[in-house]
């Protein structure tokens, strides 16, 4: 069980432990929450009441601070699990959807031609295609893209991060998502 940390303006900042975010409550450093509480963690006996702390987490916590603002302009970082998971786990030339084993880092323009590491130039593809497809270009290949790559933005990316996400953490990530999204289109059908 994750909980989605915010900074005080609501932008997502990281998935942390449950744990993480109970020293966080217990050095009053909430600003706000949103969610139903998931998860309880009872802590030791308090002296002067001699009653046990509990500690109600909730699954979206917003931290109190100063807002780092280059944390969010840059690009989500690249990593084959995020690609797959941003192409639904579906090759771009044939269409067939794979299990990652049987997935590559397709780059669109090919790294030996000076094609970059980027979101916008890599998809994903099944090895057979990547194979068919060598170090030439789509046209030159006479292979056509089914999708074009995009660069994900932050809600999307933590989403592309998360394990398991809860319903109010999702619904929160989606109200912020590009209508291009394929995360969008597959939360909400």
């Amino acid at each position: 069980m994750d909980v989605l940390q915010l900074d005080v303006s609501g932008r997502p900042q990281a998935w942390i432990t449950t744990r993480d975010a109970a020293v966080i409550y217990a050095s009053d450093g909430i600003a706000w929450t949103l969610g139903q509480p998931c998860q309880v963690l009872r802590g030791g006996l308090q002296r002067r009441t001699g009653l046990q702390s509990r500690i109600e987490v909730h699954p979206i916590i917003a931290v109190r601070g100063a807002v780092p603002s280059r944390a969010w302009r840059q690009a989500p970082a690249l990593t084959n699990n995020k690609l797959f998971l941003r192409d639904r786990y579906t090759c771009a030339y044939c269409g067939h959807r794979f299990h990652p084993d049987d997935l590559t880092r397709e780059h669109i323009q090919p790294s030996s031609r000076g094609g970059p590491d980027s979101w916008m130039n890599c998809i994903t593809a099944c090895r057979s295609c990547n194979g068919r497809k060598g170090s030439r270009l789509p046209e030159e290949a006479h292979m056509s893209l089914l999708y074009l790559p995009y660069v994900p933005n932050l809600h999307e990316d933590m989403i592309l991060r998360g394990r398991r996400i809860l319903a109010d953490q999702m619904d929160f990530l989606c109200q912020c998502l590009p209508k291009t999204s394929r995360l969008w289109r597959e939360h909400h059908h």
